[in-house]
């Protein structure tokens, strides 16, 4: 519902003042620069997610330091679609308000909308929604582009919105596209992917997300056949999500190392974590309950590796499989997971929209 007269401009300073104050960042330094972030007490379960980004999105690297979306640009409010797609494509820093119910045409690219770099995308409150469509974050896909070109899209922050409805993706990530920090969204009752990352993608955190009512959840790596874009990229960290129910890929992985997976609750899946084709992955601190196949190496094309600790399952009808050794994240960036223990009572609690 959109306010009128006095009110709504005191709603829309309120709300970009609000903005700016979780978007206000500083640049995140090497792991041997900062000091590790903490937790309180186990008892006492955190605050949902800090204020800016962490994981790979938090680290140094191609020329960016951290991710700060449109940080120091204006704060504009979408209400529209044909507001909304003008703001995301804008060549300058911006910070896109979502009100309300957007949504997003199919138009001649299957209802795959790009997003130009330094851009935060952000909803209003608890009902802000994107469907129909889904956000497209990269150049157009070509084999022939085997390392980051200089404008490869960057520095994209996307929180606090509900994704459904797409005819393609939720959100796709590609063509070396990096320092993306997906945080605090709903997904679900996509034609494909929720949040597919590929084709040479780097620095990536997507965290405090529910997933649900979906099946091909998080792709990460186009194929078996493109280790010239992928391989020695895709480092992607996923934790402190939802998986309710999604059904498969969460994620499945393809040649990156290290991808860092941890404390992530599970319930009522196919499969959680697919590493393949010399992929190395963490996975640390998750809970699965009702899991066919919590982790695999053994899944299609060659096999993956995978270091696992301190994970539960519970009603679960296979082992965790492991394999080799994998670089460890805390070589790239600092953290403090949550005992495994605590992930079913915190990660419910503070995934999702409306808790940030």
């Amino acid at each position: 519902m959109r306010l009128s007269g006095v009110r709504a401009s005191r709603a829309a300073l309120t709300l970009a003042a609000l903005v700016a104050s979780f978007l206000t960042t500083a640049p995140v330094g090497p792991a041997s620069a900062t000091p590790p972030t903490s937790h309180p007490p186990a008892s006492h379960p955190p605050a949902v997610s800090a204020a800016t980004a962490d994981g790979f999105a938090s680290v140094d690297a191609l020329g960016q330091k951290g991710t700060t979306g449109g940080a120091g640009g204006a704060v504009v409010t979408a209400t529209t679609s044909a507001q909304f797609l003008a703001y995301i494509s804008r060549p300058e820093p911006l910070v896109v308000q979502v009100s309300g119910t957007i949504t997003l045409p199919a138009g001649s690219r299957d209802g795959m909308h790009p997003v130009a770099s330094d851009k935060t995308i952000v909803g209003l409150g608890s009902t802000a929604r994107l469907t129909g469509g889904g956000l497209h974050i990269g150049l157009p896909a070509s084999d022939a582009v085997t390392s980051p070109p200089a404008d490869a899209v960057h520095n994209i922050i996307i929180r606090n919105l509900s994704f459904d409805g797409a005819t393609d993706d939720l959100i796709n990530v590609q063509m070396f596209s990096h320092h993306i920090w997906i945080d605090h969204n709903d997904f679900s009752d996509g034609d494909d992917g929720a949040v597919d990352i590929k084709r040479g993608s780097d620095f990536v955190t997507v965290s405090w997300n529910r997933f649900h009512d979906h099946d091909k959840t998080l792709l990460l790596g186009h194929d078996d056949d493109n280790a010239a874009q992928d391989r020695g990229r895709l480092r992607v960290t996923y934790h402190h999500n939802y998986f309710d129910a999604s059904d498969q890929r969460n994620p499945r992985v393809r040649f990156a190392e290290p991808v860092h997976v941890y404390n992530n609750y599970y319930r009522d899946n196919s499969y959680g974590v697919a590493s393949a084709m010399d992929a190395g992955v963490v996975l640390e601190g998750n809970y699965f309950h009702s899991v066919n196949n919590p982790a695999r190496v053994d899944f299609s094309g060659d096999l993956g590796r995978l270091v696992a600790r301190d994970n539960v399952l519970v009603e679960c009808n296979h082992p965790v499989e492991t394999r080799g050794s994998v670089v460890e994240p805390r070589t790239y960036y600092p953290y403090t997971p949550h005992r495994a223990a605590e992930v079913p009572a915190v990660v419910p609690a503070g995934a999702g929209v409306g808790k940030i």
